[in-house]
């Protein structure tokens, strides 16, 4: 395949490497430098990080925007500045709580939620990170965000540590998440082990290594057009591709939505989108 064309490689994140160094060793794999990952995962955690090489880089917002399943353990009874297990401990106390009642504040979180970003975050605020102000001791107020919980599955519980499958909206933080369970049960809690096991199409179950990347890494790329297979397929004629090429737009009668364009010899050229049911208009070209 030509790489340049772009695709999306779901690596598996080891702990203890950050994102940036992900995408540094897959830009040195590769030899290209347009590649960027969709959706920070913090250097504790590990799990699915869809790469996109290439043009793909393009499609860093479709991929984002999908949901996530995180694996979490929830250590009970003890707050840190971090929301996490790598953070100084504020306090520690010895929980008292049943698998009944722990159950009943998860449900409670499922749904639309309200959550208050935490300090050690990338967002930014006045041009710096707040993972950044953090560290130098700045407290600063946050907005809250709206998330939205699908489910949360509890997987084992021993009244200290428990660990939860969260499926959830892109947003959400799984440390604040965890401080929040915490706090309404009136123990406090804090985020351990984090495992991302599924990122919009990416599982962790189809994730490769870096080591297996670097191996054999067009066996892994997976191409736009693919990553896109949610759209229909458009086959243009002739009239049609010059248009394209040239940005025009095409007058045709399809249902509102997004298209993968074709050319007649087969080669993916574009995804567009139909608006009023009259005219496809290009969003992001692959040629």
């Amino acid at each position: 395949m030509d790489i340049t064309l772009g695709g999306i490689v779901n690596i598996n994140k080891p702990k203890g490497l950050t994102s940036h160094t992900v995408v540094s060793r897959v830009r040195r794999i590769l030899g290209i430098k347009r590649v960027g990952h969709t959706g920070t995962l913090d250097p504790d955690a590990e799990g699915v990080l869809p790469v996109c090489v290439g043009k793909a880089t393009k499609l860093s917002d479709y991929v984002m925007g999908k949901e996530k399943i995180y694996r979490a353990a929830l250590h009970l009874g003890i707050t840190t500045d971090t929301q996490d297990m790598s953070g100084e401990i504020i306090s520690k106390t010895t929980p008292n709580i049943s698998k009944e009642e722990f159950k009943q504040v998860v449900n409670s979180f499922v749904g639309e939620i309200k959550q208050i970003p935490p300090m050690y975050s990338a967002i930014k605020v006045g041009g710096k990170k707040l993972y950044e102000l953090a560290r130098q001791g700045v407290e600063v107020e946050r907005k809250e965000r709206s998330v939205t919980i699908y489910a949360i599955d509890i997987e084992e519980f021993d009244g200290e540590i428990a660990t939860i499958n969260v499926h959830c909206s892109k947003g959400t933080y799984i440390r604040t998440l965890c401080h929040d369970i915490g706090e309404k049960l009136g123990c406090g809690g804090a985020m351990g082990k984090l495992i991302r096991i599924k990122n919009g199409r990416f599982e962790i179950s189809e994730s490769v290594t870096l080591e297996e990347f670097e191996k054999n890494p067009e066996k892994y790329i997976v191409p736009a057009d693919e990553i896109l297979s949610e759209y229909p397929r458009f086959v243009l004629d002739e009239e049609q591709e010059r248009k394209v090429l040239n940005g025009m737009t095409i007058p045709v009668s399809l249902d509102d939505g997004f298209y993968r364009l074709y050319s007649s010899s087969g080669k993916f050229l574009c995804l567009s989108e139909m608006v009023d049911k009259t005219y496809l208009k290009m969003r992001i070209s692959f040629y």
